[in-house]
C-alpha cells in the first residue's frame, strides 16, 4: 500500500513559516513529506531542512518524494520530543522555522495492519506509530486496570460512556484476550445505548483515538517538547503546529502565551520581580481553520486548527 497523506493547511503552514530561501527548517513529523516538499522549494541550494518521523513507512516515502532536493535535506528517524538531540549530532544550534502536523496519516489510518482504524475486523491491535516500541494498544486493553482504562477513555476520548466502556473490556478480556480492532470495536459498541449509536458517528471513534493518544504518550510528548523547540529558534524564527483534538489545542494555546507572557507576579505587584522574559509573541490570536474548499476535498481536515509563535530576541 502506498504512503499516502493529503496535507492539511498546507498553504497556510508554508506562509506562516516567513521561509528565508538560505534559512533552516525543522519538520518535526515528516509523514509523507508534503509541508517539507513546498518547504524544499522555497529554499536556496544553502537552505536545509531537517525531517523528523518515527514511522519507518512514512521516513521512506517522504525521503522518495524529496529526492529532488536531496541536497539540502536531512531525514531523521526519530520522535520531535528529541529534536534538540538530533539538531546537536547535526553541529545545529539554532533554526529559522519549526512546524509540526500533529494528525495521523491516512496511510497509517487506512492500513489495516497497523491497527488504528476501527473500520477493520480482523487487524491486529496494534497502533504504534513507531514500530520499534514494544507495547501495543492490546497490551493496554489487556494489561492496564479497569479504572486506567476509563481515565483514558474519559480524558482523551471525552466520552460519555468511558466507565462502561471500560467494564465491559475487562469483562470480556476475563474470558480471552482481546486481539483484533474488530472484537474491540464489538465490546465498544454493546457498552452504547442503541439510541447513541443510532444518532452518532462510529461509536468506537473516540475510544480508539484515546488508545492511540495514551500509547504513542501523544499530549506528554506535545507538553514536553514545545518550549525547547521555541528557545532553538533564531529571532524571527517560527513555530507552527497543526492540531486536530481539544486537548492537543489548548496544549499548544497555553505553551505559546506562557512564552509569550511569561511572568507569575502576582497580578497587584507594580514591577515584575520573577525575571521570566517574554520569549515571544503569538502570532495566531485565533486558530487558523481550514476553508469550506479544503474541508469538501479532505474531510479528515475539518478538526485541524494552526496556530504560530514568533520568536523575538
Amino acid at each position: 500500500m502506498m504512503f499516502e497523506h493529503k496535507s492539511v493547511l498546507l498553504e497556510e503552514t508554508i506562509d506562516s513559516l516567513n521561509i528565508k530561501p538560505d534559512g533552516i527548517y525543522v519538520d518535526g513529523t515528516l509523514g509523507g513529506g508534503g509541508h517539507a516538499l513546498e518547504v524544499c522549494k522555497r529554499l536556496s541550494k544553502n537552505g536545509r531542512l531537517i525531517g523528523i518521523d518515527q514511522d519507518a513507512d512514512a521516513i521512506e516515502a517522504a525521503t522518495m518524494r524529496l529526492e529532488e532536493h536531496k541536497d539540502k535535506v536531512t531525514v531523521v528517524r526519530s520522535n520531535y520530543v528529541n529534536i534538540k538531540a538530533v539538531l546537536s549530532e547535526l553541529g545545529i544550534e539554532k533554526v529559522d522555522g519549526i512546524y509540526l502536523d500533529l494528525g495521523v496519516s491516512s496511510y497509517q489510518l487506512d492500513a489495516s495492519d497497523r491497527g488504528f482504524t476501527y473500520r477493520e475486523e480482523d487487524a491486529p491491535l496494534d497502533m504504534r506509530m513507531d514500530q520499534r516500541n514494544d507495547q501495543t494498544a492490546a497490551d493496554i486493553i489487556n494489561n492496564y486496570s479497569e479504572f486506567d482504562i476509563y481515565r483514558i477513555i474519559r480524558d482523551y476520548g471525552e466520552d460519555k460512556f468511558a466507565k462502561n466502556i471500560a467494564k465491559h473490556i475487562v469483562r470480556a478480556r476475563e474470558i480471552k484476550p482481546i486481539e483484533t480492532t474488530g472484537e474491540l470495536s464489538e465490546i465498544i459498541r454493546a457498552a452504547i445505548p442503541a439510541k447513541v449509536r443510532a444518532k452518532g458517528g462510529h461509536p468506537s471513534k473516540k475510544t480508539f483515538q484515546a488508545i492511540r493518544i495514551e500509547l504513542n504518550k501523544e499530549l506528554e510528548v506535545l507538553s514536553q517538547s514545545l518550549d525547547a523547540m521555541i528557545d532553538l529558534l533564531n529571532p524571527d524564527g517560527r513555530i507552527s503546529v497543526i492540531t486536530f483534538h481539544s486537548l492537543e489545542d489548548r496544549i499548544v494555546k497555553t505553551r505559546f502565551r506562557t512564552n509569550e507572557n511569561p511572568c507569575i507576579c502576582p497580578p497587584h505587584f507594580p514591577i515584575c520581580v520573577c525575571g521570566r522574559k517574554s520569549k515571544g509573541k503569538v502570532i495566531t490570536r485565533k486558530p487558523i481553520i481550514p476553508t469550506e474548499e479544503e474541508i469538501e476535498e479532505n474531510k479528515r481536515s475539518k478538526s485541524s486548527k494552526l496556530r504560530v509563535f514568533e520568536r523575538i530576541d
